[in-house]
């Protein structure tokens, strides 16, 4: 009954959202709470929601002063020249945008925190898709799942879980799966190009006038190439349209349109050019501290936020100017990693994330038993999808290694194995920075759910496929 129950709840939330029926924070609170009631544990539900509160605070904590402290570096102008590389590398191409976007994903996953990826990826990307009229779901599908098969680096979390739970060293579960990795990392570029060239295919391209200039003695015809359809009416620019094959490019206005391809306005007032060196160090010394563990993560973001207000904004009025400027995803995300507590919370309190996990693992037949890795691969995908990494590494993969090893199955293997969903997993309404990452694109969870889920599967079976083709499962 649990089973069946537990199966419900999470059917019942994914739909709700995705219809719109229900905004995220209403669907994580009311809905476990009514099968709280319908488990006949109603009488606990305080407990539970209590536990799963004080397990996510630190997390909550974490990405609030984590959206305070890059939304400061963002408003002093640290990641100007990022946003300027990429655009230089974009050219306004709606295809290059896109296979931008995953590769900034990808890089800036390195320090291995999902959450401070779509912070810095978000506030490069989006004045650029907002001011091409590009479909914003498509820079959040495309971060996620890229970030999603960064995730599994060692220090990410899933493979020191996977490495602790089956008692196997972390570097024997993770090189072996580099090239299953990087087939992953290419299917996800690739992705990125098939969604670019639709994009392109909706819009056209935009050139701005100095880039023109630049390409003039490449091509004639695009010294006066400029923004198209949607990105036309988003710029407010007049139509006269040159035709150039086929794609109805449009002229705009010059100085709005450079604005616009800047991605951030060059000449905001909270700008601190004097103190760009400083703030790159502090950003490179508190991730630093962040990878070799010297402080708990919420901590270290809470000092920096701190030292960077304090030093860049020193008069208490524009400190709080910058507070109230980031207010707004600060209380989004922590208002849905707390609401998320409580369904992490009934899910956990209520045992019914244990019988879910105990029923899958029974259906498994006999005969596929010598074949566990493979079964490990997929059921990876939706069981990190529907539970934490804690509740599937700690309570699932422990059973299945020993219904592995029965045939013949190591261990690593079976470790290797429970790592390819990931790019899946982040996309989960159980991941705290899928909120960072919806919040600050402006984008309704549901349709990121939607767009996303699809790919980002299908990127995870391409990396379970990888590695059983290369032997390394």
């Amino acid at each position: 009954m649990l089973t069946i129950l537990g199966f419900a709840m999470i059917a019942t939330f994914l739909v709700l959202i995705m219809m719109k029926k229900m905004s995220p924070i209403a669907a994580l609170v009311l809905i476990p709470a009514l099968f709280c009631v319908f488990v006949g544990k109603g009488a606990h539900l305080g407990d539970y929601v209590l536990e799963g509160v004080g397990t996510l605070a630190p997390t909550a904590a974490m990405l609030m002063f984590a959206i305070v402290y890059f939304g400061v570096m963002i408003d002093v102008g640290l990641f100007d020249p990022i946003v300027r590389g990429i655009l230089r590398f974009c050219k306004a191409d709606p295809l290059r945008i896109v296979v931008g976007t995953a590769l900034l994903a990808a890089v800036v996953s390195l320090d291995g925190d999902g959450s401070t990826t779509f912070m810095i990826t978000v506030s490069a990307m989006y004045p650029l898709y907002k001011r091409l009229g590009m479909s914003l779901v498509v820079m959040t599908g495309v971060a996620a799942t890229a970030n999603g098969v960064m995730n599994t680096l060692p220090w990410g979390g899933p493979t020191a879980r996977a490495a602790t739970a089956l008692k196997v060293d972390a570097a024997d579960v993770f090189v072996p799966m580099i090239p299953a990795l990087a087939v992953g990392l290419l299917a996800v570029l690739v992705l990125s190009y098939v969604l670019g060239m639709r994009e392109r295919r909706r819009l056209g391209i935009l050139t701005a006038p100095g880039a023109a200039e630049e390409n003039e003695k490449e091509t004639a015809a695009e010294d006066e190439q400029v923004l198209v359809g949607a990105g036309a009416k988003a710029a407010g620019g007049t139509a006269a349209g040159r035709g150039s094959g086929g794609t109805g490019d449009h002229a705009a206005p010059a100085a709005e349109e450079n604005d616009g391809l800047r991605g951030l306005d060059p000449d905001r007032e909270t700008l601190r050019p004097k103190l760009y060196w400083f703030n790159a160090a502090l950003t490179v010394l508190l991730l630093t501290a962040m990878i070799m563990e010297w402080l708990p993560i919420p901590v270290l973001f809470l000092l920096g936020a701190a030292l960077a207000l304090t030093v860049n904004f020193p008069r208490m009025e524009e400190q709080k100017a910058r507070i109230g400027a980031h207010a707004e995803n600060v209380l989004n995300v922590s208002g849905m990693v707390f609401a998320a507590a409580v369904f992490t919370g009934v899910l956990q309190g209520t045992g019914m994330v244990d019988h879910m996990a105990k029923w899958l693992v029974g259906v498994i037949p006999e005969s596929m038993g010598p074949h566990m890795a493979l079964v490990t691969g997929l059921l990876s995908l939706p069981l990190t999808y529907f539970m934490s990494n804690d509740g599937f590494y700690f309570g699932v993969l422990p059973v299945l290694a020993e219904a592995g090893s029965a045939h013949g199955v190591t261990n690593l293997e079976i470790a290797r194995a429970s790592i390819v969903g990931q790019p899946l997993h982040m996309s989960s309404p159980l991941v705290p920075a899928v909120y960072v990452l919806v919040g600050m694109a402006k984008v309704e969870f549901g349709d990121h759910t939607r767009f996303t889920v699809k790919w980002a599967a299908l990127t995870s079976l391409v990396v379970l496929g990888a590695g059983l083709l290369f032997g390394i499962l």
